[in-house]
């Protein structure tokens, strides 16, 4: 049996710790391509509390593993952290955060390293209680999620050769448990044009106002938009646009609009293209419609490229994984919880998404403090979220006999 009293005990015993590291990691500066000080700092404090084996991939994700068992358990959190923006709207150092007896504040401490401490804790909990059994914990701390979220899974599954039966993410969750999300995926239309000077535009072919139409054509489209009843109504805007031209002084020959699409369950990244090369507007002008691709180097220095498409996934409630969740969060937190998709993407995109592997996800903090000046999380999520995770292993197991 398992004394879900005794780690909700151990958790709130835990709790100064806890807040203390989230604070440290917080502290220390880890925009993507620039994690390397704050998995050292995980990696450390991974080490203090007693993990079986911690190592770090040619990527620079964090491993960590407890446990020696065949059923092979994951935990993601991601380290990197978004820019701090327009540093007038916060009322604290985005860096040297804030604490006061509720939250604790600071980039990244919603997004997401209020997760990562809780996962860590998790660990230390199993230990000391002894909750083992025949599976092995993995905790992930991944990079790049920022940039090109699931990248860092795509490179464990693909390259280190891991595959877990399931994987738990630690993004917010305002205290649900999240079991799916919509899809995604980065679209570039250009159209061209020729480039003349501008004291003379007629005898050019200005790419801007091809474009004109075109913009209006994707706000059109977005409004008509369908519903899957699973995760919702997909949707698309216009995220950047640009353009080129020899001078201020000249035609535009060239024009680029990018695209945020968003993907419910019974649209694919083909789908969504075919839709905007069919638009009529972007047929008139015979424009380039195009996936972008990512191709910057982690920390490391280690260029994994990829074309910008992030599928959509949804886990049955009824599934083993997210039922083993469900019922951990009962027993430690005494309430019914609520199961329903996050509003944005996650590394569950390629866990689930690309590669077909379980996901529920269940972390610390509320979304819409992600990427907000005063970015804050709750105490309470921490001490709750790290006893959950460190009941869900043995609850799975149990549930499975």
């Amino acid at each position: 049996m398992i004394d879900y009293d005794a780690i909700r005990k151990k958790a709130e015993e835990y709790a100064p710790d806890i807040y203390r590291f989230l604070r440290e990691i917080i502290a220390i500066r880890s925009f993507d391509g620039e994690e390397d000080a704050c998995i050292q700092r995980i990696k450390k404090e991974m080490e203090k509390v007693g993990f079986d084996e911690v190592t770090v991939d040619p990527m620079g994700n964090l491993l960590g593993k407890i446990g020696h068992g065949k059923h092979l358990i994951a935990m993601d959190g991601h380290c990197d952290i978004v820019s701090f923006g327009d540093l007038s709207s916060w009322s604290f150092d985005p860096l040297k955060g804030m604490e006061d007896e509720e939250c604790i504040g600071g980039r990244g401490s919603t997004d997401q390293k209020g997760g990562i401490a809780c996962m860590v804790y998790a660990g230390k909990i199993i230990k000391e209680l002894g909750l083992d059994g025949d599976y092995t914990l993995l905790v992930t701390v991944t990079v790049q999620e920022e940039d090109c979220d699931g990248l860092c899974w795509q490179y464990i599954i693909e390259q280190d050769g891991i595959r877990p039966e399931f994987a738990v993410l630690s993004e917010p969750s305002d205290g649900c448990i999240r079991n799916g999300q919509r899809g995604r995926i980065e679209i570039g239309i250009t159209t061209k044009g020729v480039s003349c000077h501008g004291s003379m535009p007629d005898k050019g072919d200005n790419a801007v106002y091809k474009m004109a139409p075109i913009i209006s054509s994707i706000q059109r489209l977005h409004k008509n938009m369908t519903d899957d009843g699973v995760l919702g109504k997909g949707s698309v805007t216009i995220s950047q646009i640009y353009s080129q031209s020899p001078s201020r002084c000249a035609v535009a020959d060239e024009c680029t609009i990018a695209l945020d699409r968003r993907l419910n369950s019974k649209e694919d990244t083909e789908f969504a293209l075919e839709q905007i090369r069919s638009l009529p507007e972007v047929k008139a002008v015979d424009a380039k419609v195009f996936l972008f691709r990512y191709e910057d180097p982690s920390y490391t220095g280690l260029k994994y490229p990829t074309d910008l498409f992030f599928p959509s996934w949804v886990i049955e409630k009824d599934a083993p994984p997210c039922k083993a969740v469900a019922e951990a969060y009962r027993r430690l937190l005494d309430k019914e919880p609520e199961i329903s998709p996050w509003t944005f993407s996650t590394n569950g995109t390629a866990i689930m998404g690309r590669y077909g592997i379980p996901c529920v996800g269940y972390g610390p903090g509320r979304q819409a403090e992600a990427h907000s000046p005063n970015e804050k999380t709750w105490k309470k999520d921490l001490i709750d979220c790290c006893a959950v995770y460190a009941a869900i292993p043995l609850t799975y197991l149990e549930q499975q006999k």
